[in-house]
């Protein structure tokens, strides 16, 4: 460890923490807030008796990541440390870890879930630990587990509950949290304070030494002029507007213009009513998304997978109908989208931005970063298939978010993509948000936003990422298209937030304390009786009054009394008669294991197909559907509602013995 120091600016971002101050640091992607994370780490269990160091991030493969990359090569050689996540053994004993190890590396969710848990084996009081890491703490905030965490912090200081742990947070930009003024951005920021009880320290006095450090690239607005004609995207519209005529919308009902995110979210609350409509004009809605930002022939892939798929699902006179009017066109639509004449402008921009950076002579590295999973395939689908990108040694691949499903990718698929790119077998990385903070991924040349709407936080992650000497980030965009007028506005607000924190920074230390005590005993309040509002609206039905539809075809299928909660955590219909709601399929692979279940297949409505989750086997005897509640539908005293997560449901699903559930649905394993 002798060799481990730290550079100027970090020394001085690190002075309070060291001083035990609960502290977040600010400092730019790239510039070592992991690495002073680490040092503080080690000066703790040096100093501290009895120390213990919990570090919190917010993806899975950030634990494997922190605990390889930077805190098992620097501590690991005089203390115990340990990686837990939701694949480790260990999480089925996280109590009994934290008390036997120096330094744990995990997931929010696994201490969160140990904070809340009665299990002696699990369970974990906030007093155990003396150290705690929060990466990427903008998170912070509302609902987020990082603030669940702290809620629990939070709670206790006001109660004067003693020892809590000392906070470090670590943060490459908290941002504005929407706010377009200095006042409004000064408040989110004093939020994000309180809500993680910690001063925000960054460079004063080596902003030079930083900036030497970690560059900022050149940014360019690579421009295209709109096409002047777009046959196929008005075909589509025209589509669109005979589905509106068929569904003779209500007077009070108005969409906004096609191809839009506001139409999709009009398109939202239409399910409500119309929900087979609905479903095929998000489909079109999406074709027309992508039509602006892809090639014609993508979009028009997008709807003829959905139609193959549909086809064979139609189950009256509307199906019917939506099935036909595709068919009826897709001729004409195959036919436009071939005519390279009204080919997508953007498409020709983006090749000559990435022909400037890469040529079989020069070694480049680069990411395109674009919205969708769908569209990152598409773009390595258009690379691989460009000749004049493949001559200039361009070998690219996708990296997506881990998850389940033909567009996610494992976390060792993940990892491998990664250490491909490091070692320079890929050299174009085509990515969703997931490369934008966090991952280890090495300095690039070049930088693409392409099609992308987002805050100034993920601009300036993927800003961060072309660190390189001379390094490129662009923008490529339609003249006077909203990416340009978001990408201005997100420079207006990263600068915004440097004012706040500034402004933050300069109060005094009584004023800041008490401002953050304020606004920590106003969010305990306001807490309070969002839980009691949440508690009365759950409380106005019964799960008998509840009925549960499926979101496809609104099918009657459950009532609420079906569903009971299990192990805290799985929602299940004990009902045997549900099975003949549903179609068993293909069978569910996840990464990692699970204490007392297994996933066993798909599940489906038997009347037209809908997904609604998968089946569970538990404990080696029981096999009980377990489900999507934002597949379902429900039918309430008050009316009808959808909601995406079971804890908004407007009912309870209790818990229930695992000897009762076992009484009603059993199998031979």
């Amino acid at each position: 460890m002798a060799d481990f120091q730290l550079r100027a600016y970090q020394e001085e971002v690190v002075e309070r923490a060291l001083r035990r101050e609960n502290v977040i640091i600010w400092l730019p992607t790239g510039g070592g807030k992991t690495r002073a994370a680490v040092y503080v780490a080690k000066k703790h269990l040096e100093t501290t008796p009895r120390a213990k160091v919990v570090v919190l991030v917010n993806k899975v493969h950030l634990v494997d990541q922190h605990y390889k990359k930077e805190f098992m090569p620097h501590l690991g050689h005089d203390y115990y440390l340990v990686a837990v996540s939701g694949e480790s053994e260990e999480k089925d004993f996280f109590g009994r870890v934290v008390q036997e190890k120096d330094v744990v590396i995990c997931t929010a969710q696994i201490l969160y879930n140990a904070l809340t848990n009665t299990d002696e084996n699990k369970h974990v009081e906030l007093s155990d630990i003396t150290l705690l890491i929060i990466d990427e703490c903008h998170h912070t905030h509302k609902d987020s587990v990082y603030n669940q965490v702290m809620t629990c912090y939070v709670e206790k200081k006001l109660k004067g509950e003693q020892p809590l742990p000392q906070i470090l947070g670590l943060t490459a930009s908290p941002g504005t949290g929407g706010g377009r003024t200095l006042e409004k951005a000064v408040g989110h920021v004093l939020q994000i304070c309180s809500n993680l009880d910690s001063a925000i320290v960054s460079t004063k006095n080596y902003v030079s030494e930083l900036k030497e450090k970690v560059p900022r690239p050149l940014k360019s607005f690579d421009i295209v002029e709109k096409r002047l004609q777009d046959p196929f995207g008005d075909h589509l519209k025209s589509m669109m507007q005979m589905i509106h005529e068929y569904m003779d919308l209500p007077p009070d009902v108005r969409l906004r213009e096609c191809g839009t995110q506001e139409y999709e979210a009009d398109v939202v609350v239409l399910e409500q009513l119309l929900a087979q409509c609905a479903l095929h004009l998000r489909q079109y809605n999406d074709a027309l998304l992508i039509n602006d930002t892809l090639r014609m022939m993508d979009a028009y892939r997008s709807l003829e997978e959905f139609y193959i798929n549909k086809f064979p699902t139609a189950i009256d006179g509307t199906d019917f109908f939506l099935v036909g009017l595709f068919q009826e066109n897709q001729v004409e639509l195959q036919k436009l989208a071939r005519d390279s004449r009204y080919e997508n402008p953007k498409m020709g921009k983006l090749e000559n931005t990435l022909l400037q950076q890469f040529s079989p002579n020069v070694k480049s590295k680069g990411i395109l970063f674009s919205k969708t999973r769908k569209s990152i395939h598409c773009l390595k689908d258009w690379v691989l298939n460009n000749k004049a990108l493949q001559e200039a040694g361009i070998k690219a691949d996708f990296l997506t978010g881990s998850g389940n499903g033909s567009t996610y990718m494992t976390q060792n698929e993940q990892a491998d993509t990664i250490r491909n790119f490091r070692q320079g077998t890929l050299n174009l990385l085509i990515s969703t948000s997931v490369a934008e903070e966090g991952l280890d991924i090495p300095e690039c040349n070049l930088v693409v936003r392409y099609g992308l709407l987002t805050n100034e936080i993920a601009q300036q992650q993927a800003s961060g990422r072309a660190r390189a000497k001379d390094s490129k980030y662009s923008v490529v965009a339609q003249k006077g298209g909203r990416e340009v007028q978001r990408e201005l506005t997100n420079e207006y607000l990263e600068e915004l937030t440097g004012k706040a924190i500034a402004k933050v920074q300069e109060m005094s230390l009584g004023e800041f304390r008490k401002k953050i005590t304020e606004l920590q005993t106003e969010a305990v309040i306001c807490r309070k009786i969002a839980e009691s509002c949440k508690a009365e609206k759950k409380s106005r039905n019964t799960a008998a009054s509840v009925q549960l539809l499926c979101r496809n075809c609104f099918k009657s299928v459950a009532s609420g009394s079906d569903i009971k909660l299990l192990d805290n955590q799985h929602f299940v219909n004990v009902n045997p008669d549900f099975k003949r709601h549903y179609k068993v399929g293909v069978q569910v692979v996840l990464e990692r294991s699970f204490e007392d279940w297994e996933p066993g297949c798909t599940i489906s409505c038997s009347n037209c197909n809908k997904d609604w989750g998968y089946e569970m086997k538990y404990k080696e005897v029981a096999l009980l559907p377990n489900l999507k509640i934002k597949n379902l539908a429900l039918e309430t005293p008050q009316g009808r509602t959808t909601v995406k997560k079971w804890k908004d449901v407007p009912f309870t699903a209790y818990n229930e013995l695992c000897w009762f559930i076992l009484t009603l649905t059993t199998m031979n394993i």
